[in-house]
């Protein structure tokens, strides 16, 4: 597949998105936390026909998913999550969104509860140019993954992909794949040893399960 857009623009879905659509199987249940608009969501539901539900907090988001014909409600991660039974879902995804959260080890926890694996993608605040923002210029870094200053941003718990492995072994999660995006859309797989990934990796995706 190429990650065409599904509103039939013939526009190219983000790297990032078209990564986590190549992990989930054909045929699942998907819950898509945060899901904009609906693109990577609808997506899902034309090229791999899942039975996809969306979650979204913004009014915008909502009628924007809902003109695409999908099933999405409005509703905030931090406080709507436990509203869903035990294992619904096949995935949950969370693109660009767990930074945002109030909770984000809360949010991770009750995905792995709704859902059988868990789908997260972040900004890594490890990589080189915001570590040479904070060292050379002594400010808050603005990048491509992190384009907006620190007083407006939404972003209130930036991590980096060390923290976020270590997170995932104190939840006693398993991490099943793991990658990395460097700007132009380069991707790589994330090993065991993940200091090269860190320093180089703009944004990481990562497939969980219990």
């Amino acid at each position: 597949m190429t990650g065409r857009d599904a509103a039939g623009g013939g526009r190219l879905m983000r790297v990032d998105l078209q990564l986590i659509a190549d992990m989930i199987e054909p045929g699942s249940r998907v819950l898509d936390i945060g899901c904009g608009d609906g693109e990577l969501l609808y997506y899902l539901v034309r090229e791999k026909r899942v039975d996809g539900r969306g979650l979204e907090i913004s009014q915008r988001g909502v009628h924007g998913c809902v003109k695409r014909g999908l099933s999405v409600i409005q509703g905030d991660a931090d406080t709507d999550l436990k509203d869903y039974p035990d294992g619904i879902f096949d995935y949950v995804i969370l693109s660009q969104t767990l930074q945002a959260t109030r909770n984000p080890r809360t949010i991770l926890e009750e995905m792995l509860r709704v859902g059988r694996h868990a789908v997260v993608s972040f900004p890594n605040f490890g990589h080189w140019q915001a570590r040479w923002h904070l060292l050379f210029r002594g400010r808050m870094p603005v990048t491509e993954s992190l384009p907006v200053p620190w007083y407006s941003t939404p972003n209130i718990h930036l991590c980096t992909i060390r923290d976020f492995v270590i997170l995932c072994g104190e939840c006693g999660f398993e991490i099943l794949q793991g990658y990395t995006l460097a700007p132009g859309g380069r991707v790589r797989a994330i090993g065991r040893g993940f200091g090269f990934s860190n320093l180089f990796g703009s944004d990481a995706v990562f497939l969980l399960g219990r």
